[in-house]
């Protein structure tokens, strides 16, 4: 076995009273190296074709990969994979810190859970003292309904302190289809996969261990952690570092790609109050790095009148909780942030509900169904934010169009709500306004997850000088597709994107990075193959679950055949569609978007697991 692998997982499956360590063949650990690309692969062998992802045949899946107990900066990471109750596809979620490497020293790649707990369940995974995992279900009815930062600390209190916790909050114990799996604060935030768990009657899953593997080449592996920290210390780095992403807010709305009051515009009026005045360093309580990072890009702010630890803000929080729903008081969306993270619910997801909520109150769709409280939802108020996503978590008055998410309270209203609900396969959109980036259009369009910009950086390339932002054509799909590619790669070593600018040769040098950690002689074909792979095994997934081509496309309402005035940014369908046909084309996919036979077979994914005959 190579290093840098334990060549095994572990499914633990509750309803059957049976853990089994699985082996892992070293084909499939370097064809999938692990995070993102592993977990795929696991689910697409655990979980049967057709699974209700709420089901208990359904798996999910938390990857490690060989870099997780490296010296290499941001390598503490792991991938949470499975069939999304959002979505209904394949889904995968990142998070950061000390789970990752203790989930890596109790001696796995890989835990799989299946099946399904009698009552609410702690499970307990130790990797002490070599051999086999030893697994144990515990208890867990005095935490249900607890935060999930709440349950973990109380786990470590009454169970030792070198256990490493990851966990579900109140809205993944009701199944709320956007719910995170959390650790530490940190969030595996997209597609509900805290539901997933929730629907496990499992609370939290704590881990540790003391297997740690050797590096096959230490002093090469030395080397280039020092190297890449001190990169990371750089201009690469720095907005990242001393800013955090807030700062995007501003940048975005210069050049109106700031989605305003669910999508009707790319531009904000109270963006400057939102954060020049309120959310300026004088108001931040402290920086935090993940484990094992050294870029340290966490801004912890203040929440005013309020006694707590603060707030970690980012730029997805504060657009889908601000201009996405016409608010400018930082303190609604500070104060929004944290009761979405004490929920356990996704932040983007959350505020492009209630924005799309909102329009159908303004457009007298909701036949006057209100808050319960009474109050309307409608833009700019930020106390019916607040009220909207207390009601949610218990599905009370307009709280139960909330908690399905804009797709399903979209088919619900009916008449022409979908056309302004703001989802790709049902997730919605993240803080770009795709008419005026047209390959970050693409890439939301076509991306596997949904709309996704953690899974397509595309707007990197609308931002360079490769690109016409605002004129996408067939040129558009080459660079969709790199940054997908690098992506899909990242995702699986796992390394955090914001180390990507620090890379001169991003696949040579992670080449590099596997040799010295692996000892296996990867090459740069190698992993732009391996990447690609990836990508496509996830769509095998997708159409394997039902995928068409209907839902690689964009919300109606950000398709026009002219602008809407002056200068404003537009995207046609007919442009959308010729980008789509030629990203088809350039994948090797067929004019239809389904990964063929000859190229399954080329790429491994020739197996009924991936959806072939």
């Amino acid at each position: 076995m190579l290093h840098g692998w334990h060549g095994r997982y572990l499914r633990a499956d509750p309803q059957a009273s049976r853990t089994q360590c699985v082996p892992l063949d070293e084909t499939v650990l370097r064809s999938f190296l692990g995070g993102v690309g592993l977990g795929t692969w696991i689910v697409a062998h655990e979980t049967p074709a057709g699974t209700d992802p709420l089901a208990p045949e359904s798996a999910l899946v938390i990857a490690l990969s060989p870099l997780v107990g490296s010296p290499l900066t941001t390598s503490a990471k792991f991938a949470v994979v499975a069939l999304s109750p959002l979505t209904g596809r394949i889904c995968d979620a990142l998070s950061s810190s000390h789970f990752a490497l203790a989930a890596k020293r109790a001696g796995v790649d890989a835990l799989v859970i299946t099946g399904r707990c009698d009552a609410p369940s702690i499970l307990f995974v130790d990797g002490q003292g070599g051999g086999e995992p030893r697994v144990e279900w515990k208890p867990a009815n005095a935490l249900w309904g607890l935060p999930a930062r709440e349950a973990e600390d109380r786990i470590r209190t009454e169970w030792g302190a070198d256990w490493q916790v990851a966990s579900i909050g109140r809205a993944g114990e009701r199944l709320i289809p956007f719910a995170t799996l959390s650790h530490d604060g940190r969030h595996a935030g997209r597609g509900g996969l805290g539901a997933v768990l929730g629907s496990k009657r499992i609370k939290a899953v704590a881990v540790r261990g003391d297997q740690r593997l050797a590096l096959a080449d230490p002093e090469a592996a030395v080397v280039l952690a020092r190297q890449y920290s001190a990169l990371s210390f750089g201009p690469a780095t720095e907005k990242y570092r001393e800013l955090g992403t807030v700062a995007n807010l501003l940048v975005f709305n210069r050049f109106n790609t700031l989605p305003t009051r669910n999508f009707r515009t790319g531009h904000f009026e109270g963006a400057e109050r939102l954060v020049a005045e309120e959310l300026a360093p004088a108001r931040r309580l402290a920086r935090s790095s993940c484990a094992a990072c050294t870029i340290g890009c966490e801004h912890i702010y203040a929440v005013s009148g309020k006694k707590s630890a603060g707030v970690r803000m980012e730029y997805e929080s504060l657009f889908a909780l601000g201009p996405l729903c016409g608010v400018d008081e930082p303190d609604v969306v500070l104060q929004a942030a944290r009761l979405c993270d004490d929920l356990g619910i996704d932040t983007i997801t959350t505020g492009g509900t209630i924005a799309f909520l909102m329009e159908c109150t303004e457009r007298g769709f909701l036949g006057g169904r209100t808050l319960p409280s009474g109050r309307p939802l409608r833009f700019g108020d930020g106390s019916a934010v607040i009220e909207a996503i207390e009601a949610l978590a218990d599905r009370r008055g307009l709280g139960e169009l909330l908690a399905l998410g804009s797709r399903r309270a979209a088919a619900e209203i009916g008449g022409e709500a979908p056309q302004f609900a703001p989802h790709v396969k049902g997730l919605e959109m993240p803080g770009y306004d795709p008419r005026a980036l047209h390959t970050m259009a693409l890439g939301l369009a076509v991306g596997t997850r949904g709309a996704d910009h953690n899974r397509s950086s595309a707007y990197e390339a609308d931002f360079s000088e490769r690109a016409d932002r605002r004129g996408g054509g067939r040129d558009s799909a080459p660079l969709a597709i790199e940054t997908e590619d690098r992506a899909a790669l990242m995702d699986s070593l796992i390394l955090c994107k914001f180390l990507r600018g620090v890379f001169e040769d991003f696949y040579a040098e992670s080449a590099a990075m596997l040799r010295a950690v692996t000892g296996a002689e990867f090459t740069s074909d190698e992993l732009r193959a391996t990447a690609r792979r990836i990508v496509s095994a996830r769509k095998c997934v997708n159409e394997r679950e039902g995928w068409t081509a209907e839902e690689d496309t964009l919300p109606p309402r950000l398709l026009a055949d002219a602008p809407a005035g002056p200068g404003v940014p537009y995207l046609s369908r007919t442009r959308l569609e010729a980008m789509i046909a030629a990203y088809y084309e350039a994948r090797g996919w067929d004019a239809s978007g389904r990964v063929p036979p000859y190229l399954r077979r080329s790429l491994g994914l020739g197996s009924a697991a991936f959806g072939s005959p």
